[in-house]
């Protein structure tokens, strides 16, 4: 017997003892060593993710660390017991959008582990092998829970194209800020700046993700040749383009759930700025952020705070939602 962390409907979360299931075809069976909780995990629990995208009951869980424990038929068998990390989307992998690589916007009907799919808050995870990324042996599996996160902003940095010598500015100082600030470092910049109000994130800023400078959103300077826009924020898109040099580039990655301050076209025009959007991580940016995390280049561990037993999911949701607590990056430890 298992265990698993159900949402049965909005607002209604339970423990359950769960019966193992035999992988199919082309499928494995992950031990799930570590999943982290992500703010579209509290759209589940509280019903407000976006209609189409999660399918209850459900039992959360996209990002997320394990070891594989059992094989199903059509699997290679290097693949047992080696420490692995896995894609959400379960993409078609036959549309025009999976043939070109950019398997987050596959045409099938939308299809993601954690939400539709059962996910990683589990003692196991059955997951289609052909998702999966192998990990270097010993690899610190409770950093690379991150590896989802890091994923998606592994996919705005390639965007971004950073070359050497460029200023980059980074907003938000979140776990997603943080992280792609990590990446950000990696291509060299002149100057690497994060953008936050709350002043304790300065710290991790410098010491652990390579920002050369930390500044309020009301101090931030301008002329940047690359903004990346990581929080999610009323009115942060406009600032990212406000903070780009006229002929610059812009990332967006953050979904404000109330815009104050949408972006207005004409500044587009005048700035001359190109914009680019990220939905999820195609298979592509979670090479690169494997990657980087086997090289050292990324290290996400500094950015976790705080743990807790699977049987303490629904405390660590309020934890987050505490305004009077700093947290970073939450994980489930099945």
């Amino acid at each position: 017997m298992g265990r698993a962390v159900v949402v049965e409907a909005p607002g209604k979360l339970r423990v359950v003892r769960t019966e193992p299931e035999d992988p199919g075809h082309g499928e494995v069976v992950v031990r799930v060593e570590w999943a982290g909780i992500c703010g579209s995990d509290r759209e589940v629990l509280a019903g407000t993710r976006a209609e189409g995208f999660v399918r209850y009951p459900v039992v959360p869980g996209h990002e997320w660390s394990g070891t594989v424990v059992e094989l199903g038929p059509g699997t290679d068998p290097e693949l047992l017991g080696k420490p692995v990390v896995g894609e959400g989307f379960r993409n078609c992998g036959r549309c025009a959008p999976c043939r070109r690589g950019d398997t987050t916007l596959c045409t099938a009907e939308y299809d993601e582990t954690g939400f539709t799919q059962p996910g990683a808050w589990a003692d196991e995870l059955r997951i289609p092998a052909r998702l999966l990324h192998v990990l270097p042996d010993g690899a610190d599996l409770r950093a690379a829970a991150l590896l989802e996160p890091a994923a998606c902003m592994a996919a705005a940095t390639l965007l971004a194209a950073v070359v050497p010598g460029e200023r980059v500015a980074v907003i938000g100082g979140g776990t997603l800020g943080l992280l792609a600030t990590q990446l950000l470092a990696a291509s060299g910049p002149a100057e690497l700046v994060v953008v936050d109000p709350r002043a304790s994130r300065a710290v991790p800023a410098s010491r652990f993700c390579g920002a050369t400078g930390f500044y309020s959103p009301g101090a931030a300077p301008g002329g940047f040749d690359v903004v990346v826009e990581a929080a999610g924020a009323p009115g942060t898109g406009a600032q990212a383009v406000r903070m780009c040099r006229r002929g610059g580039r812009v990332v967006l990655t953050g979904l404000a759930g109330h815009e104050t301050e949408p972006i207005a076209p004409a500044d587009l025009v005048t700035a001359a700025v190109t914009v680019h959007t990220v939905f999820g991580a195609p298979s592509r940016a979670w090479t690169h952020a494997v990657r980087a995390f086997a090289t050292g280049l990324l290290d996400p561990a500094p950015l976790i705070t705080h743990e807790f037993p699977l049987e303490e999911a629904e405390r660590a949701l309020r934890l987050l939602e505490d305004p009077a607590v700093d947290t970073g990056k939450v994980l489930l430890h099945p």
